[in-house]
């Protein structure tokens, strides 16, 4: 979800073939079924092991189609599959790991951050309890009983739980190569960037985009333990430090200048921020966080957006004021729905 007015360049699913990107690595389009993103790129990096694969699609007999052919078509056998690092627990790169490890014995690996919530929502499915849990963080920020009745319907299922636990640094299991963990939390509390040093290139999740910003939100909204956008700015300073190596992130397009797209999106933040402290500043009664993100902007308006972009703008939204209020701009009112205003 993103405030942005710049047109991907991304093109449509139908034209996405798999490509050979040089350095040993693969590219393969999987298609995430009724989504704007259209596809997640699934890496295959090659090693004398067996090939890793950087994400693995969502789960639908359509995505897993396009994996298990496009790695045929370049001369791979998901049978052969050594492990899968998930850049993020997010259902369009980890959704399809669970059948990629059935189908060869492959390891998943994730940051240990992500397992946590991985562990945490299959916990919630299993009780029954996930729907009203996300009824009542959808009430607490401000959501209408009709909002809310829609944003809890066609939740995915929580992806397989991995196997290997992955901390910053952490160097991968890829036989004559070595690819490395950089922890960038922000787009979720785990999410991890590999950096592929024998060709010097960075596989960027959806932490670095080439066009488009990554999500940025808070879930349950009213959290005030965590600053997931503070967070995601300080590992955005981190990459800029990599310098203008080429990206290959998980949507979009390969790019060549990590560390520009970098600064690019943290300027876009703070730009961001300073947007909404002058809406803040401009209305004087406390706002809810789904008052404040209706009156912010987004990539379409706000009574034309789906409750689930509608979700993801509120979660951007309160992503946004957290850390306003981290930086003792605004401050949180005790009232349920939990109200926001300017620091007194």
């Amino acid at each position: 979800m993103s405030e942005s007015g710049v047109r991907s360049r991304r093109r449509a699913y139908i034209e996405q073939r798999p490509m050979d990107v040089g350095g040993g690595v693969w590219s393969v389009p999987v298609p995430i079924p009724g989504n704007p993103l259209g596809y997640t790129l699934v890496y295959a990096v090659e090693s004398p092991g067996g090939p890793v694969l950087i994400d693995a699609g969502w789960n639908h007999p359509d995505a897993w189609l396009a994996l298990t052919e496009g790695l045929a078509s370049v001369g791979m056998d998901v049978a052969d599959v050594r492990g899968v690092v998930v850049t993020h627990y997010h259902p369009d790169h980890s959704g399809l790991a669970g059948q990629v490890r059935e189908s060869s014995g492959a390891w998943i690996a994730m940051h240990e951050a992500d397992i946590a919530l991985v562990r945490l929502f299959r916990d919630v499915v299993k009780d029954g309890n996930h729907k009203n849990f996300q009824a009542d963080m959808l009430r607490r920020a401000g959501a209408d009983s009709h909002e809310v009745a829609e944003g809890v319907a066609n939740r995915p299922e929580p992806p397989a739980l991995p196997d290997l636990s992955l901390a910053d640094g952490d160097l991968i299991d890829l036989p004559g190569r070595r690819l490395r963990t950089i922890w960038t939390p922000g787009h979720s509390p785990g999410h991890i960037c590999l950096h592929l040093e024998d060709t010097d290139r960075l596989f960027t999740g959806d932490h670095v985009l080439p066009d488009i910003t990554p999500h940025i939100g808070i879930y349950p909204y009213d959290r005030n333990d965590v600053d997931p956008l503070g967070d995601f700015m300080t590992s955005l300073l981190r990459v800029t430090e990599l310098g203008p190596i080429e990206a290959l992130p998980a949507h979009e397009i390969r790019f060549p200048d990590v560390s520009a797209r970098a600064a690019e999106i943290h300027t876009h933040h703070e730009e961001k921020l300073q947007r909404l402290q002058t809406l803040l500043a401009e209305t004087p009664e406390p706002l809810t966080i789904w008052e404040v993100a209706a009156r912010m902007t987004w990539n379409r308006p706000w009574d034309q957006l789906p409750p689930m972009l509608r979700g993801m703008a509120a979660g951007e939204a309160a992503a946004h004021l957290r850390t306003l209020e981290v930086r003792d701009v605004i401050e949180r009112t005790a009232d349920e729905p939990v109200r926001f205003v300017i620091h007194s």
